[in-house]
């Protein structure tokens, strides 16, 4: 910020100088923001595999942040695989196989531009492997309060939609209580995942349109077999919403 040195404008000459100004602090919120603004940058390629990042005191200055909020913000990459800081050498960017692509702060920085097509194809690949084996999983050994969670998840669904936030996070609930019904300690591990990759597809779908369909419907016939302890049902149900899913994304990214 320029400062006026123009007598003219100034105080009485006898009045103090104002202290330079520090650089924001370094609270969470702060270097969260540091860390969004890279992964951003890295996942849309701006910085791509092997470039070096800005120095910590030119990005610093920049972003007018200190340089241990720059610091902590890289260590927040580093630990998600996507950069590696090394003495003299600086941050380096990591090859694409090392990034932790299903942290949900990761799948929330791909989706905040525009996403890879190989990449969003990967998330419906995998939950299209996941998910109806889950469903299998969870119509076998489902308890009460895992299918009054589903359904307390669809009848929020229903009341809000998927237009709104609320909607989504009800949506996420859903696949994170058929994740978690299937008593597999390997699969309620990915919920986190699952979860964030259906949130930010299906927000990515609505960017410039409104949903081609609604998709409400089909996470209710996956309920009914669950309920219904009907495992075939369950995962023809979900590998349908997956599929279903991938066309409209894939539609959206068309258009």
């Amino acid at each position: 910020m320029k400062v006026d040195t123009d007598e003219s404008q100034s105080g009485p000459a006898d009045a103090e100088a104002p202290a330079p100004r520090s650089p924001r602090g370094t609270g969470r919120r702060l270097h969260g923001a540091i860390a969004h603004k890279l992964g951003v940058a890295i996942m849309s390629g701006e910085y791509a595999p092997g470039d070096t990042l800005s120095g910590e005191v030119a990005f610093s200055e920049a972003l007018d942040v200190s340089r241990s909020a720059y610091r902590e913000a890289v260590q927040v990459l580093a630990a998600k695989g996507l950069v590696e800081s090394r003495p003299k050498a600086g941050t380096r960017v990591l090859p694409r196989s090392r990034w932790n692509l299903l942290d949900p702060d990761v799948l929330a920085w791909a989706f905040s531009g525009e996403p890879d097509r190989h990449f969003v194809r990967s998330l419906f690949e995998l939950r299209a492997v996941v998910e109806p084996a889950a469903a299998r999983f969870a119509a076998e050994r489902r308890s009460r309060d895992d299918l009054k969670a589903m359904k307390d998840a669809l009848a929020l669904m229903r009341r809000h939609t998927l237009a709104t936030d609320a909607g989504r996070a009800a949506d996420r609930d859903f696949h994170d209580a058929i994740l978690r019904a299937t008593r597999n300690d390997a699969m309620v591990v990915l919920s986190a995942s699952i979860g964030a990759a259906v949130n930010w597809t299906t927000q990515y779908k609505q960017r410039a349109r409104a949903l081609p369909r609604n998709p409400i419907p089909d996470h209710a016939k996956v309920y009914d077999a669950i309920a219904g302890g009907d495992g075939e049902a369950a995962a023809s149900a979900m590998r349908v919403l997956v599929d279903l899913a991938l066309e409209d994304t894939a539609s959206a990214m068309e258009g």
